[in-house]
């Protein structure tokens, strides 16, 4: 039998015309079904998908062959299991995105936060949950990343014993989260090796990363030992990451599989069309043969 990307050649290259990449897909799909390769660990983020409910979305993500559902916190996980699956990356600590871990004042508090979580997170089944810098406020690049090692260093032994990776996410400070402080992936890597665990990695968004940076596949390539997480998103907007956007995310997605990256790799992006039609699209556009 043809592979899924041979029958998407044929049934192209048959028909009149091109075909955009939604229809290409919907056509390659009638024909083969929605057998995925297992190459890349689909996830998905609830927040995206904030009308539909957690049970009729985990019901959604299973036919897709979506396995997690994630940025979701401890009242959601048993819904998630009631469906067979996991949360790649948990919520449900912290402050928020403006106020972490740069600031020195607030690591009582966020300690707090975390040692109560990573419990709860292994008792789940889970590894893993979300961080952040906080926003710059004056502060200098060096001065944030002490302050946030100082405090990450703290959570380093309970992290440890709960078998839990703290994931600091990578954003944009130029559209979406201005002031932001890990903002560029250089930084982040930076803090990796100040607070010098394994248990400390990197939430690389493809999306944010293209706006502040570029050059991602080349990033991806330099830093992959840095990075434990990944997010999509098309460039401009936050939409499909189908051919209206900027980057080609097949190729992203060979360069990811290609540092031997066995972690999850989650869509977040905003549909503008039908959202289950636009989500069950762009996993089969990151599920690389």
């Amino acid at each position: 039998m043809s592979s899924r990307r041979n029958a998407l050649k044929n049934i192209a290259a048959g028909t009149a015309g091109m075909l955009s990449i939604s229809e290409a897909f919907a056509a390659s799909e009638k024909a083969l079904g929605a057998k995925l390769s297992g190459k890349i660990n689909h996830s998905v983020c609830k927040w995206c998908y904030s009308k539909i409910p957690l049970d009729s979305f985990a019901q959604d993500c299973k036919k897709i062959g979506i396995t997690s559902i994630e940025l979701l916190g401890p009242e959601d996980w048993p819904t998630l299991k009631k469906y067979g699956l996991t949360c790649a990356l948990p919520n449900g600590a912290g402050m928020g995105i403006e106020k972490g871990f740069n600031d020195l004042s607030l690591h009582d508090e966020l300690v707090k936060s975390y040692e109560d979580i990573f419990p709860k997170i292994k008792e789940a089944g889970y590894s893993s949950v979300i961080c952040f810098s906080g926003n710059r406020r004056g502060m200098s690049d060096l001065d944030g990343m002490r302050n946030c090692a100082i405090g990450l260093r703290r959570l380093m032994p309970s992290a440890e014993k709960y078998g839990v990776t703290m994931i600091m996410e990578l954003l944009n400070s130029k559209v979406n989260h201005r002031d932001y402080m890990c903002d560029h992936t250089s930084w982040g890597a930076g803090l990796c090796e100040m607070v010098g665990s394994e248990r400390f990695k990197l939430l690389y968004d493809i999306y944010h990363m293209q706006i502040m940076e570029g050059d991602v596949i080349a990033n991806i390539k330099q830093y992959h030992k840095y990075i434990g997480h990944y997010h999509t998103g098309g460039v401009p907007g936050r939409n499909e990451i189908d051919e209206t956007q900027e980057l080609y995310y097949p190729a992203i997605m060979k360069a990811i599989a290609d540092t031997g990256f066995k972690g999850f790799v989650a869509q977040e992006f905003i549909p503008k069309r039908e959202p289950i039609a636009s989500l069950k699209q762009c996993v089969e556009i990151c599920d690389i043969a």
